[in-house]
């Protein structure tokens, strides 16, 4: 039962996916060969928040309480970092089930699977940010990638969707395989699959390496190091491609536009969520020595150029897009940037800088699900809001389908008091504070960048009105859209107003990823 228990948030999900499937078997039909599904985007949502509950169960109950759970290690780490995650997970993979509820009937391309679709590729999400050994961890991105890949393609007469599902398969498939091959060379020079038995043995390595001995924990001997840094360049290219970062970005815009408004925002937050999890356990645990976090020969500064990278160059061209649906794809890819920021924080402080990323990402899902929401609510099925300019005038014809999409845009933006301001504040704080000075301005000066394009929408909802002939959206009536952005803004505001409490949770979540 302690088993079942420290492993209900897993379970849940499993459990709601399969009844779903099973809910769709049986949907009767309508007599014009189309299966009535109702009830199934309810049925995901709260399946998810389900999981999200047994999560905080376990949380307060308390996961040092909990006897037995050695059985599960090295292949599953139940603690509150994965707790945390797992809460962040199932919220979003609920809202998006929420968003998916109004927009599919809409546009009259519902179907059962893509909620068993959504369920499955959160529970693979959620392996794979409890993955403690290498089987774990690839078991858990590949039910995570299989899923979303279906999801990107689900609009099957859709040329576009159709093309953006193949690249997304086909350099997905590629990343992992470079991930897969790294893992290969780090097992071949340690002998290991866990991650702390690799991190203990690169240790070693290390140590050798620096007194001068060829000793290493295999046979290979002076082999051992030149296998260990070829191994790390491959897993890091595959989890930076996971996490859309710059220079394996390429996918993102064009997998974002193909999918259904309802799987981008999924993309957006679960996908970026599992992998920046992932990251953090991989290079803390297996490369958490003094060599490997130093900045002259180990990751951060490699780390810190990937971050420079992704935040200007998704930031200049979100800037150019006419696009909304592709502006926040860029956004999202510079938010990665923002993120890498607190990952190289976490060299010098592991506990504060990881503690920034968890936090920005809560503040970063719940505005990314409530934008893409906004945006789904601006138009009905012909005249779907897609361009700036069907946007324009929607907040004096609509304020009240106007407003919202404003809150999530400033939130990402960073304006305070919201979510956004103090995710950007704790990682920019962390980075400073660690001695990355240079890091931390260029940081704050991409953010300031980057309000141009949120402004901009901001321009068109506001002082805009449209061209003579252009298209004019119409908001949708959905309350499945309503509640989302109701939870979303919720969520945003709380955690702008009272942002200690949501670091304080944060801040325990990332110190049990250090033993703490």
């Amino acid at each position: 039962m302690n088993l079942f228990f420290a492993l209900s948030p897993f379970l849940t999900l499993a459990l709601g996916a399969l009844l779903l499937m099973v809910a769709e078997a049986a949907a009767a039909g309508n007599g014009r060969g189309e299966k009535v599904r109702p009830g199934l985007a309810l049925g995901a949502a709260l399946t998810c928040f389900a999981s999200c509950a047994a999560a905080a169960g376990v949380w307060f109950y308390g996961v040092e309480r909990i006897e037995g759970l050695d059985v599960l290690q090295p292949w599953l780490i139940i603690d509150r970092f994965t707790l945390f995650f797992a809460g962040l997970l199932a919220l979003g993979g609920g809202l998006a089930s929420l968003l998916a509820g109004g927009y599919l009937p809409e546009h009259q391309i519902e179907r059962g699977e893509f909620y068993a679709l959504l369920l499955f590729s959160t529970l693979g999400a959620l392996i794979l940010a409890a993955a403690g050994d290498v089987l774990t961890l690839f078991l858990g991105l590949e039910t995570m990638s299989l899923g979303v890949y279906a999801l990107t393609a689900f609009r099957r007469a859709s040329p576009r969707s159709a093309e953006a599902a193949l690249k997304y398969f086909l350099l997905g498939s590629f990343a992992a395989a470079l991930l897969l091959f790294g893992f290969a060379l780090l097992y071949g020079a340690t002998g290991h699959t866990d991650l702390a038995g690799l991190g203990q043995a690169v240790k070693t390595i290390a140590s050798g390496a620096l007194s001068g001995q060829a000793a290493g924990p295999t046979t290979l001997g002076a082999a051992a190091g030149p296998l260990v840094l070829f191994g790390f360049i491959l897993v890091l290219a595959g989890l930076v491609f996971k996490v859309s970062a710059v220079p394996f970005h390429m996918w993102t815009p064009d997998a974002y536009e193909g999918a259904p408004t309802p799987a981008t925002s999924f993309m957006a937050v679960a996908v970026k969520a599992g992998a920046f999890a992932v990251l953090l356990r991989v290079l803390l645990v297996c490369f958490g020595d003094k060599q490997s976090t130093s900045w002259a020969n180990g990751w951060p500064a490699v780390i810190a150029w990937i971050a420079v990278l992704t935040m200007t160059v998704a930031n200049l061209v979100a800037g150019r897009q006419e696009s909304a649906k592709r502006m926040l794809a860029y956004s999202s890819i510079a938010h990665a940037g923002y993120l890498l920021v607190g990952v190289v924080a976490t060299s010098r402080d592991g506990t504060a800088g990881t503690s920034g990323i968890l936090f920005y990402l809560l503040g970063y899902t719940v505005a990314t699900i409530g934008a893409f929401g906004g945006l789904i609510l601006a138009g009905h099925r012909g005249a779907e809001a897609v361009s700036f300019e069907d946007l324009a005038g929607l907040g004096r014809r609509h304020p009240a389908a106007a407003l919202p999409f404003a809150l999530f845009l400033l939130s990402l933006a960073g304006v305070p008091p919201t979510a956004g301001f103090f995710g950007k504040w704790f990682i920019l704080k962390a980075a400073m504070e660690g001695g990355f000075s240079v890091l931390t301005v260029v940081a704050f000066l991409n953010s300031v960048l980057g309000a141009y394009y949120y402004l901009k929408v901001l321009v068109y909802l506001y002082m805009r009105e449209p061209g003579a002939g252009a298209p004019i959206a119409t908001p949708m009536k959905s309350g499945y859209v309503n509640v989302a952005l109701a939870v979303s803004a919720f969520f945003v505001v709380l955690i702008g107003l009272d942002p200690s409490r949501s670091l304080s949770v944060a801040t325990r979540a990332a110190a049990s990823l250090f033993g703490g």
